[in-house]
Order: C-alpha cells, then structure tokens, then sequence
C-alpha cells in the first residue's frame, strides 16, 4: 500500500557538549508527527548500521539506504550565535531508491539536512503526488572542519515550479526578505515561519500574516518539522491555504508546551485545534 506521508532525508544523531546523542533530522521529527495524524508513513533515508530502525521511528516504514555512518550534527551556541558543525554521511538520495510504491505516496516531503536529496525527486514525483519541501538543508555547506555555512539554493527555481508547498524558517536565511520574495513568487504556496509570531503564507505572490497562540514555550525543538508535516497533511486533504496554515500554527504552538518527544501531536491537540480554528472560520 502506497504510503499517506513519506519524508525524504538523512536522519540524524544530534552530539551533544556533554557527548550525550540524540536522534534528529527533519525526516525523523516530521515522519513522527506525521504517524499521529495519518496511518501508513514511511521514510526513505541513509544511515548506519547501528542506527535503530525500530527504536527511533516506530510504527514507521523506513527504506534505508546502507551507509557507513549516519548524519551527525553538532551545535555550540556562543554570544554571537550558535556555530553549527556537521558530518554528514556520503550517500546522496536519488530518485532510484524509491520503490514503486513509495512513488504513489499521497505527500512526498522533501527534507534535506545536508544537501543529500536530490532535486529530481521534484521533477520526476506523478502528478497526482502532493510534493512539500523543507529546503533548509539545500542552503547549507561545510567546509574541511565540517562547520557549516549558507549558501545559495541552486536548485530553487527547479524545485519551486513543482513544489505544492514550502515551508521555510526566517531563520535559515538569516531574515533576509528579498531573497525570500525573490523564492516566494516563483511558489504555488510559501509559508515563511516566524517562530513565536505565527507565519507569512504568500498566496499567489501575496503575503498574509497568520499569527500562532500565545502559549508558555518549554521546548522548540522540532516545532518546524511538526508545522511542515500538519500544513502538508491539511493541505493534500484539501483545507483551504489560510485555515490549513492556522492549524499548523496551533499545532505547533502545542508542541512547544513539552518537551521533546512530548511535543508530538496528540488527539486532544489536534482535536481542540481543529475546534479553534472551525470556530474563527
């Protein structure tokens, strides 16, 4: 059976400066959330051996592409700002690791973390295939050391012209709007995520504000990835651009009430966001 969700990307081990490891990546939190949501979800990634399938995505469908590492990354947060170290593992995903099918998934997200997706995946999805793209992970390079650094997205107009949705952070370029503009009128659909201020959806080229809850953060971590896979979901299932958006925003806003894991969405989140934005509609 074709699945409802598949994520495309590196799953991650996040190093720790107590050399504690975590699992990471936006295939991995965004696959997550979306197995609360939809029944059949399922990841096409490259990692190690010692990379625990079962332990880490659980209830998941995971194609995994032998890799004599998995990704790993490092943040070290200074007062003038974190530095990011990456060592990503060296398979690139390509069109031909799919199955037939993961092909007729429903939602085919693209979610790079180091430049390993190809932007084929784009070209060649089916029609009828609902494509979302994170493409934070196709602005970033290293250099020997593995630290990382921006850089231009090659691939944008080529991807963009496919694309039924992306989701991007003002953060992952650094606030700069032209460049965003410049993205977001080549895009069927554009959501620029502001953290706790909501979220820009450029529509046709237009912008509108959709702002999120006020809630009391405990932990952000994967609040991006749960907003992607909530707004992709809503969106194939046919939820107007606007309401799909303030459902994600609600969403999200939930997950950062816990931490970590506890963030994912839970049938009473989803049912009273569901409820909130019904009635402002």
């Amino acid at each position: 059976m074709p699945p409802d969700y598949l994520a495309i990307g590196h799953v991650t081990e996040d190093v720790w400066r107590d050399g504690s490891i975590t699992p990471g990546g936006t295939a991995w939190f965004a696959s997550l959330a979306a197995r609360r949501i939809v029944d059949h979800v399922s990841v096409l990634t490259a990692a190690g051996e010692n990379y625990d399938v079962e332990k880490f995505l659980p209830g998941i469908h995971v194609h995994r592409i032998p890799s004599p590492t998995t990704t790993q990354f490092e943040n070290i947060y200074t007062p003038q700002g974190r530095i990011q170290y990456t060592r990503p593992n060296p398979v690139r995903l390509e069109p031909a690791h799919l199955t037939d099918e993961l092909w007729h998934a429903k939602i085919m997200h693209l979610a790079p973390v180091c430049d390993e997706v190809s932007p084929a995946f784009a070209v060649e999805a089916p029609p009828e295939v609902f494509v979302g793209v994170t493409p934070q992970g196709w602005l970033r390079r290293w250099d020997e050391a593995g630290r990382v650094y921006a850089k231009p997205w090659d691939a944008a107009p080529l991807i963009l012209a496919r694309a039924d949705a992306v989701v991007i952070s003002i953060d992952d370029v650094a606030g700069d709007w032209p460049l965003l503009l410049t993205w977001a009128a080549r895009a069927r659909l554009f959501v620029v995520t502001l953290s706790a201020e909501g979220c820009i959806v450029f529509l046709n080229g237009r912008p509108y504000h959709v702002p999120a809850p006020q809630v009391e953060e405990v932990d952000p971590t994967g609040a991006g990835d749960i907003f992607a896979a909530t707004l992709f979901i809503s969106l194939q299932r046919g939820r107007d651009p606007l309401e799909a958006a303030e459902f994600a925003n609600c969403v999200a806003a939930q997950s950062v009430t816990r931490k970590r894991l506890a963030g994912l969405p839970t049938p009473e989140d989803l049912e009273r966001c569901s409820t909130i934005v019904a009635r402002r509609m």
